[in-house]
């Protein structure tokens, strides 16, 4: 049965841009093994798009996020442009970091995404440093910092949550477990909950679905409001799941056999939106339509991105600040 007061216009709002994000992933993951056009290794989020699309629903644009390595529905979600972001997978000119950054070092300033990045956790400190500028700033600017499981049994992961507590930075840390840190289950190498060490540094805490993008939009609405008005840190564990492997080229065998496909019959949260909009009276042939305009979108980000020719060479330093040598400048 559909959720009593089931609201259809956010139902397909979320659902056109989950549709985006998952065939963003997927034109990208072809462009890497069909084509060979995309430089260096993807790390895909198929299946982990509720969380993009709840958390970042009820941020402003000047609000700032911090990702991961697997950080493109991340990055879309908060407002980036599909064919910048994928000249930048392809290292294109044009690209939102000039084709410099790539995959996993993707960011777009102007919609706040202040960065993925390629070291597991080192978002965490990024975050509460920006965390603490907000602060000093003033205003109800918030910071959304995003991280894996496997994040939160490395150092950062202390450090980051401990200087927030202390601080009370307007911060909320999400946590997506999708079960598995690379090739290895997260239960595992992790002793104990993550949530509880959230909840033993002070932080108020929330455990939730991550693969029911309706609940969570509301639970995300609910803290980042509590954090614009508190100014305090909070906490949001989300239990999600990979459907693809740790790259773009893993295979997963790792996995037990058939738990990928149980799990996207089961869970996937593209299907679990569109049952609850087939139920609230949403023609099928509607939901399609979404699916079959972000295909199209996405392609047409990849013929764009092909097509942009590469950086010019005289480029390569543009962005390198140079102080001169700290020996000089020290002594």
């Amino acid at each position: 049965m559909s959720r009593p007061n089931f609201d259809v216009e956010a139902g397909l709002r979320r659902l056109e841009l989950m549709e985006r994000i998952r065939a963003f992933e997927e034109t990208a993951r072809r462009a890497a093994i069909d084509e060979q056009l995309v430089l260096g290794a993807i790390h895909l989020s198929i299946g982990q798009e509720a969380v993009a699309v709840a958390v970042m629903e009820p941020l402003r644009r000047e609000d700032y996020i911090l990702s991961t390595h697997r950080g493109h529905g991340h990055t879309l979600a908060k407002g980036a442009e599909a064919p910048a972001m994928m000249k930048e997978l392809l290292g294109r000119e044009g690209g939102c970091c000039g084709g410099k950054g790539g995959s996993m070092h993707i960011a777009d300033f102007g919609v706040g995404m202040l960065g993925a990045n390629g070291v597991v956790a080192a978002n965490i400190h990024i975050a509460a440093g920006a965390a603490h500028g907000v602060k000093l700033l003033g205003g109800d600017r918030i910071v959304v910092c995003l991280f894996g499981d496997g994040a939160a049994n490395r150092g950062p992961f202390l450090e980051g949550v401990n200087w927030a507590g202390v601080f009370d930075l307007p911060i909320l840390f999400v946590c997506e477990d999708n079960h598995y840190s690379a090739s290895t289950l997260t239960s595992a190498m992790t002793s104990g909950r993550v949530a509880d060490r959230a909840r033993a540094l002070g932080l108020r805490t929330t455990e939730a679905d991550g693969n029911d993008v309706t609940a969570l939009a509301a639970t995300a609405a609910e803290i980042t409001g509590r954090i614009r008005a508190t100014g305090k840190p909070e906490f949001l564990y989300v239990k999600t799941y990979r459907l693809s492997g740790h790259t773009y080229f893993d295979p997963a065998t790792y996995r037990p056999e058939g738990e990928a496909e149980h799990m996207r019959e089961t869970a996937c949260p593209i299907m679990r939106l569109r049952v609850e909009l087939a139920e609230a009276g949403v023609a099928e042939a509607d939901m399609d339509a979404l699916h079959g305009a972000a295909a199209e979108e996405m392609t047409a980000a990849l013929d764009a991105a092909r097509a942009a020719p590469w950086p010019a060479d005289d480029s390569v330093f543009a962005d390198v600040q140079d102080i001169g040598s700290p020996a000089m400048e020290a002594f």
